[in-house]
């Protein structure tokens, strides 16, 4: 099929089939976070998500034989042009499923494991959380404790994660265990799927800075898994968390040239255009010119990050194959989108430090809420410190 067709195709069958309360701007509590305890605020959030997953479109770009749409990558620029153009929103929100454990089992998993599991991120059905870091194993990872022992065809879990988002919307969680205690800490562990949902699996979430509690402490206790829900090879699994790793990097930085980054919004107004309403013109310019000059530094960086992110997915001819260069991605994607929130603040001044009362308007108490939680953008991911280690190690060749 030519790409005028298809673009004429998808134009019309979005307008037959994308709802009206679809194609408007996303309320904060109409997020959806499908599964199997989902629910659903407005109702037509859930038809827009079986329509969309019926026709492949809530991962355009998986293969169909595991519910994708099989969309080459110009295939899915026609597809997100025909959305931006009805102002509709996406049917699934990415999560964990679509943008780290499915991509891992596309390039990992056993024929049985990727159609097991990736239909039913494709239709929501299923939603996932992670479980890699722990109360002493953060940076260092691969210091992990959490222990995994064969008990017939399954394994029993003991120990904790820590920082595992969302686990307390989840039902099945990624997990990276230790599997030998008596070979160096990189070549013991095993990268394993199971149900979060089982008497042996406690979740306590955790309060940030900003208020909410995304993030979760999770404890498991005699939990249980399925020795075939090994992803990879027993005491292989480092291999596997890398490769998830940079798929995660990858969806954190390259969200962000022009969208969102991880955990925080993007304003529906430009800044320059909210700098203008605040502070006013002056001859037609915003008045404070080292704040101007400031906001065009930064849209100015913030397109050129976009076009280099876009243009490294055409070159790679590949969606699901990030290299090391999402940690190039990750590093300058949060700092640009910490600096978007920086400049905020300027524009707001102590209009933007309000938490409650009536002296403040709702929108500016969530954006300082934004503000605060885009503190961790540069830490969850892998910290800035550590995509620097790799940049120079694995990109630049520098010597250790």
């Amino acid at each position: 099929m030519s790409l005028d067709l298809f673009r004429e195709e998808t134009r019309s069958w979005l307008e037959d089939n994308c709802p009206k309360t679809m194609r408007t701007p996303m309320p904060g509590d109409e997020m959806p976070f499908p599964g199997r305890r989902a629910t659903f605020k407005n109702p037509e959030t859930k038809v827009w998500l079986d329509r969309m997953a019926e026709r492949g479109w809530t991962v355009p770009h998986w293969p169909k034989e595991y519910g994708g749409g099989g969309l080459s990558i110009e295939e899915m620029q026609v597809l997100r042009e025909e959305m931006e153009k009805i102002s509709a929103r996406p049917a699934l929100l990415g999560g964990m499923g679509v943008t780290m454990i499915g991509p891992a089992l596309l390039e990992f998993g056993t024929e049985e494991q990727k159609k097991e599991h990736l239909t039913k991120i494709c239709s929501g059905e299923i939603w996932w959380c992670q479980g890699y870091s722990e109360p002493n194993s953060g940076s260092d990872l691969a210091s992990l404790q959490t222990r995994a022992v064969v008990d017939g065809d399954e394994y029993t879990i003991n120990g904790s994660k820590i920082w595992t988002s969302g686990a307390d919307k989840a039902d099945w969680i990624y997990c990276l265990v230790r599997t030998d205690f008596d070979v160096p800490k990189h070549d013991g562990i095993s990268f394993i799927l199971f149900d979060i949902n089982q008497p042996g699996v406690s979740v306590k979430p955790i309060k940030l800075i900003s208020g909410l509690s995304p993030f979760c402490e999770t404890f498991f206790d005699d939990a249980k898994a399925l020795r075939k829900n090994i992803i990879g090879e027993v005491n292989k699994g480092w291999t596997v968390a890398k490769r998830l790793l940079q798929y995660e990097r990858t969806s954190i930085g390259g969200g962000v040239g022009g969208v969102t980054a991880k955990g925080s919004k993007q304003p529906q107004k430009t800044l320059s255009h909210i700098a203008v309403e605040r502070l006013g013109k002056s001859e037609g310019k915003l008045s404070d010119l080292g704040l101007r000059d400031d906001i065009t530094r930064h849209l100015m960086d913030d397109k050129s990050f976009a076009l280099t992110v876009h243009r490294n997915t055409e070159e790679s001819q590949s969606t699901t194959a990030p290299t090391f260069s999402s940690s190039m991605f990750k590093l300058y994607g949060t700092e640009q989108n910490k600096k978007k929130y920086e400049l905020l603040l300027r524009i707001a001044g102590t209009d933007l430090l309000g938490w409650e009362g009536d002296g403040f308007e709702k929108e500016d108490i969530d954006q300082t809420r934004d503000w605060l939680r885009s503190k961790a953008n540069s830490i969850e991911g892998g910290t800035t410190e550590v995509q620097y280690n790799i940049i120079a190690k694995r990109v630049l060749g520098l010597p250790d």
